[in-house]
């Protein structure tokens, strides 16, 4: 099954939804940085580094899947919740390429603040509008943790089928097992210099992370969120502060700062996954990413979907 991406970002959402089976014919990116980073990891895929005002999606008419993941700070409290009043709100745009593709499924991702009752007016009319142009929605709030990433983060995930498929959606159902708390994710990544305290700080580390706030250009250096989310880092016994260039030495004592990687492998993304830029860069590229295991488990059921409404019209043409 064929699929384009909409804002990709560092790619979570175009890995998860590739391990779900879905190939990729175009992934539109503004970020240069972040098409460095799907390019080093997946040169076979066409990315497109530009303005999404500027793609149009004509070429890729009748496709299995449009999925995305517009901008977050017009929703977010961090962004100041001003919606559609945003310069980044990249929604009518979503919205002008789906009709332009008119695509079997759609898929869009966003912050939870969509849910707002200040948004609630602007999210029926997206939906609205989605409907219009021929498709059965739904919407959902989906938490991270529910599908085997250490972290909550809830996110709201709008999916739409056409409905000349005649064909049900199915929202995927949460792991039966817990996922790993932050102790156990990051354990061996902690460990690798040897530091002394590690299986202490396994022992305080016995949750799962809080949602990890990946930021804007228009703030400062990375660093783990707002004065809440620092203290909820620190009963974890994680500084929040910043992010560290490399784990804990031997001797260190006190609270320990993530790198990088560690905040990639809270996000979900493979240990495989390699991202270009500086540290800012790169840990604004992870923190803003939807996790894969949340984008595979949609898109394996948007692809049960897709594949059922092609089964079902080979047994009317073999009936009729």
């Amino acid at each position: 099954m064929f699929s384009i991406e909409l804002c990709a970002g560092a790619g979570g959402q175009a890995l998860g939804l590739e391990q779900a089976g879905f190939n990729h014919l175009a992934l539109v990116e503004i970020d240069a940085t972040a098409c460095s980073t799907l390019r080093t990891n997946r040169p076979f895929w066409n990315v497109i580094e530009g303005d999404l005002h500027d793609f149009s999606g004509k070429e890729y008419q009748g496709i299995d899947l449009v999925a995305g993941g517009v901008p977050c700070p017009p929703f977010s409290k961090a962004g100041k919740q001003l919606g559609e009043k945003d310069d980044r709100d990249l929604f009518p745009e979503a919205l002008r390429i789906i009709e332009e593709i008119r695509p079997k499924a759609v898929m869009l991702e966003n912050v939870r603040g969509l849910l707002d009752a200040i948004f609630d007016d602007y999210r029926n009319q997206i939906i609205h509008t989605i409907c219009k142009l021929g498709y059965v929605v739904d919407w959902k709030l989906l938490n991270a943790s529910d599908f085997g990433v250490p972290q909550l983060r809830p996110r709201v995930v709008i999916v739409a089928i056409r409905n000349d498929l005649e064909i049900d959606f199915n929202w995927p159902k949460p792991n039966e097992l817990c996922p790993p708390t932050v102790g156990e994710a990051l354990y061996d990544l902690m460990a690798e210099k040897g530091w002394k305290l590690v299986d202490k700080w396994r022992e305080q580390a016995n949750d799962i992370a809080p949602t990890i706030v990946g930021g804007s250009k228009k703030h400062g250096g990375p660093d783990l969120g707002p004065t809440r989310a620092k203290r909820a880092w620190a009963t974890l016994g994680i500084d929040g502060h910043g992010i560290a260039d490399e784990p804990p030495g031997p001797d260190f004592v006190g609270m320990p700062r993530l790198t990088n990687r560690m905040v990639a492998r809270l996000q979900g993304f493979p240990d495989s996954w390699s991202f270009c830029g500086k540290k800012t860069s790169v840990y604004r590229q992870i923190g803003n990413a939807f996790p894969p295991p949340v984008a595979q488990a949609v898109g394996l059921q948007i692809r049960k979907c897709l594949e059922k409404s092609i089964k079902t019209k080979l047994k009317r043409i073999n009936v009729s």
